[in-house]
């Protein structure tokens, strides 16, 4: 007995002696993806190993976050969490192959991603309540792109469908990539987005930008008014992402990714670096992260029965 323990105790010190793969459960391209590498590249250099991002998409994040909750909990498989691996999924997902809770130790959240509502420039609504006075003139017919079933954005119409009294039709797509090229050519009319796949096409004016989807307007976008600014209070979509590790996980190496996580998330030129982005940088323990996902979990849960959306 005494050999085994002081074996894994070893192991533990000599944490990380190989490179330590981050599954993102989404495409390259979004702000999920973004957040991920810069953490990676930072994490990497403090721990003196490789952290290898590795996008698995599929399956509305299931695909991901499953492969990531049947890995070895050693710390050598991190899972980027997100509001619909850890927060929706549990709600809109019928048969669910993995437990958000039991299957997870939670290590930090990293980043909260405000939405915004863009729009084709050729729909004639300039401002929210001209979305809202639109929709409700032709019930159904326009079409709102999302990311997928089940993300974030696509609840966030959902929530605006609902507060607003209005009916839109849903257009899933496979990531942020498909979704902004799609409404970019005009086969969407709207959608809600995180900030970093559709800010250039903002500044460019081949979108434009109607509302922020979060309790406080964007640095980047500061004469864009929230949602509760533009008559729909309680539409908050922003998404998040948050480092994950396989539950099991040896308590001192958790220990050891959040303090290397802590010295990662407050340096100024990466905070400034995510900023500049339309990401809010972020960073609690992982209790404060595990109480977050309970609180997200219970307000997700209301939208998707509220919207009636549901993956079989």
């Amino acid at each position: 007995m005494f050999i085994v323990v002081a074996a894994v105790a070893h192991a533990q010190a000599d944490y990380p002696a190989r490179p330590i793969r981050l599954i993102v459960p989404l495409p390259p391209g979004g702000g999920a993806d973004l957040v991920a590498r810069v953490v990676a590249e930072r994490l990497a250099k403090n721990l003196n190993q490789q952290v290898l991002v590795d996008n698995r998409a599929g399956g509305g994040t299931v695909i991901g976050a499953d492969l990531a909750a049947k890995a070895a909990p050693d710390g050598y498989t991190l899972l980027l969490g997100t509001a619909t691996t850890h927060a929706i999924n549990s709600s809109l997902v019928k048969k669910l192959p993995y437990d958000p809770v039991k299957d997870f130790a939670p290590i930090s959240l990293v980043a909260v991603l405000p939405q915004v509502v863009v729009a084709h420039p050729s729909l004639p609504a300039n401002t929210l309540p001209a979305l809202i006075a639109l929709a409700r003139s032709r019930p159904g017919e326009l079409l709102f792109a999302s990311t997928g079933n089940g993300s974030a954005n696509h609840l966030g119409a959902e929530m605006l469908n609902s507060v607003a009294s209005i009916k839109t039709t849903h257009v899933p797509y496979k990531g942020a990539g498909p979704s902004v090229t799609d409404l970019l050519a005009g086969q969407t009319q709207f959608m809600f987005s995180t900030i970093p796949p559709v800010l250039p096409h903002v500044k460019a004016n081949r979108l434009k930008a109607l509302a922020v989807a979060h309790a406080k307007r964007s640095a980047l976008l500061p004469q864009l008014p929230t949602t509760a600014e533009g008559g729909a209070p309680g539409v908050e979509a922003s998404s998040w992402n948050g480092i994950l590790a396989r539950a099991g996980t040896p308590a001192a190496i958790i220990t050891r990714l959040h303090t290397e996580l802590s010295a990662i998330m407050t340096q100024p030129d990466l905070r400034e670096r995510l900023a500049a982005a339309g990401v809010e940088p972020m960073l609690n323990t992982p209790e404060e992260f595990a109480r977050y996902i309970a609180s997200e979990t219970a307000r997700y849960a209301k939208v998707v029965a509220s919207s009636g959306a549901r993956i079989d």
